[in-house]
């Protein structure tokens, strides 16, 4: 039976397992395969394709821990317990909260206090949240840095970035935690933070118009978390160890801006580039597969069905041929539909911001992210520390 939107029948479904329908049964019972009701019978169950693959792939780990341990890492099962970020059934939630309902009219604040899980409580009112002044003397010296080493040198300058975690009541640093994330927005922009909202900030040193400011928060709290990305284990690496929120930042920062993972705006940026220079979306997509290269900007491991994320911002974008026409040969040809990274690089073009923009707001959004999973991680008060499988020299033999 063809897949019905990422569901199958059950026959297919055990089929595919190789198990009996009521093996099939007893994995749905237990949560382990989610079901649809068919759209022509509602009382005949689909069942997901996305949770059938995953359950063949811990069967050919078998029980071997070592390969089960190793296979996690890799978009595998989940290694740490966290209650901030849940993505299902192609949803991004933040503790609960449909994220793209969320940002219809939430503030980038709004979004850190709910991670964090503040209650009632507004830190970004308390004194303890103003970010302290730049040096301006410095702010010009580091000027020429790529964006990640200008905020690694400059959020150390903030008292909360060098304050010790460990011990300390979580509740006791949020107001540092506010001023640590008034200070990256200032930082990507190279002025001094103050007490509006982030967005409202950004939206002034980029001349957004009212349109413009709104998509941009509507961005930052997209962007503010995606569970265990790779530079949120970063975060929780470290502040594992019981170090500021500083260093976990500058972890969080290091990680983000490799290829892999918010780098990839750049990379979306030169396709865009040669968009624009060729004016044929369908070529420049076969060019880049004859010489090998992927086409960034597209597809996510998590959305078989499309990015949610890049969907709400694409939908209020003004219209740009060229980038419509990427979309659709994309969709087209390989069924690949964008994903976050081509939405931010969309909306810096479509409001020309400034080189780099698209990763400024992603670094600036996910740092309520990395701040939420920092102060979690210390509610644990245990190391983070895998074990390696080795491949080297056998002992003894050198």
């Amino acid at each position: 039976m063809p897949d019905h939107g990422g569901f199958i029948d059950a026959k297919a479904a055990a089929q595919s397992l190789g198990i009996s329908r009521a093996t099939l049964y007893a994995y749905v019972s237990r949560g382990l395969i989610r079901t649809s009701e068919s759209g022509d019978d509602p009382r005949r169950h689909l069942y997901s394709v996305h949770d059938i693959e995953a359950l063949k792939r811990r069967k050919e780990t078998g029980r071997r821990p070592a390969r089960v341990a190793e296979t996690t890492l890799h978009w595998g099962m989940p290694v740490l317990a966290s209650a901030i970020t849940l993505i299902e059934n192609g949803r991004l939630y933040y503790r609960g909260h449909e994220a793209t309902q969320w940002a219809e009219t939430s503030t980038l604040e709004e979004t850190a206090r709910l991670l964090w899980d503040c209650g009632g409580r507004d830190p970004f009112a308390e004194t303890r949240a103003e970010a302290p002044p730049w040096d301006g003397a410095l702010l010009a010296r580091l000027a020429h840095l790529p964006l990640t080493e200008r905020l690694q040198a400059l959020l150390p300058l903030v008292p909360a970035g060098r304050t010790i975690a460990w011990q300390r009541d979580v509740r006791s640093l949020w107001p540092g935690a506010a001023a640590l994330l008034r200070a990256t927005a200032a930082a990507v922009c190279g002025t001094e933070p103050d007490g509006d909202a982030v967005h409202r900030h950004l939206a002034r040193a980029w001349h957004l118009d009212e349109t413009g400011a709104d998509l941009l928060r509507r961005a930052l709290v997209l962007v503010a978390d995606h569970e265990l990305n790779a530079s949120a284990f970063a975060v929780r690496v470290v502040a594992s160890t019981g170090a500021s929120l500083g260093a976990c930042l500058n972890a969080g920062l290091s990680a983000l801006g490799g290829p892999l993972h918010g780098g990839t705006t750049s990379l979306v940026e030169i396709l865009l580039d040669e968009m624009e220079r060729d004016g044929d979306a369908a070529a420049v997509v076969e060019a880049r597969l004859r010489r090998g290269e992927g086409i960034p900007g597209f597809g996510h491991p998590l959305y078989p069905q499309g990015d949610p994320r890049a969907a709400a911002l694409l939908a209020r974008m003004p219209p740009e041929p060229g980038r419509e026409a990427l979309i659709e040969v994309m969709r087209d040809s390989a069924g690949r539909l964008p994903n976050i990274d081509f939405a931010l690089v969309a909306l810096r073009r479509a409001y020309r911001l400034p080189p780099g923009a698209a990763f400024a707001i992603f670094a600036v959004g996910r740092t309520a992210g990395w701040i939420a999973h920092a102060l979690e991680q210390r509610l644990d008060e245990r190391l983070i520390r895998p074990r390696a499988r080795y491949t080297g020299p056998a002992a003894g033999s050198v």
